[in-house]
């Protein structure tokens, strides 16, 4: 049985506030080595390419989902592209960002796991596109700073039906692409 991530980012929602206690600017929140970083380039819609410390390093906005449109092996989810598109609308190339880490620095693929601002104006990009619809809650623990502000934001966007909430009946669904989003 496959456990949707909204569902597990609801139940983890509760476990939330004692996972992430501590004081402000603990390892919760403390920046990742180089916290300043330049966007080279967008991946997919949960994914990017940074250039910190003089090398070029992936980073995984933690704490979302965006459907998969690069994945190997897995077809490309409904909403998908729009999610890579607004991703590589919100950080194009040459954008400067800071780079938050919560517990884990990385995951099993040895991706820099980070909460992504953008500079000069703060914008919490992980935060914004819960909001607008184009990614999912993805709780997992220990990374649970802000689970509860994206259970909240992706909860109001699916409420309003706002991006994939709108447009995929299961936003986990293959789309086909001469048919468009189930």
């Amino acid at each position: 049985m496959r456990v949707h991530p909204f569902v597990v980012a609801l139940a983890m929602a509760s476990v939330a506030p004692l996972a992430a206690c501590g004081a402000p600017g603990t390892a919760a929140t403390a920046p990742v080595p180089a916290g300043q970083a330049t966007v080279v380039r967008v991946v997919d819609g949960d994914t990017i390419v940074v250039k910190t410390s003089g090398r070029d390093e992936r980073v995984r906005l933690v704490g979302i989902d965006t459907p998969e449109s690069v994945k190997p092996n897995t077809p490309v989810q409904c909403f998908a592209l729009e999610a890579s598109a607004r991703t590589k609308a919100l950080l194009p190339p040459g954008t400067a960002v800071r780079l938050e880490r919560d517990a884990e620095l990385r995951d099993r693929y040895r991706r820099l796991l980070a909460y992504v601002y953008r500079q000069p104006d703060g914008m919490f990009v992980n935060l914004v596109l819960a909001r607008e619809g184009f990614a999912l809650p993805y709780t997992f623990p220990p990374n649970v700073a802000h689970a509860d502000e994206f259970v909240a934001a992706a909860g109001e966007a699916r409420q309003g039906r706002r991006g994939l909430w709108g447009r995929c009946r299961d936003p986990a669904s293959p789309i086909d692409p001469t048919k468009g989003a189930r």
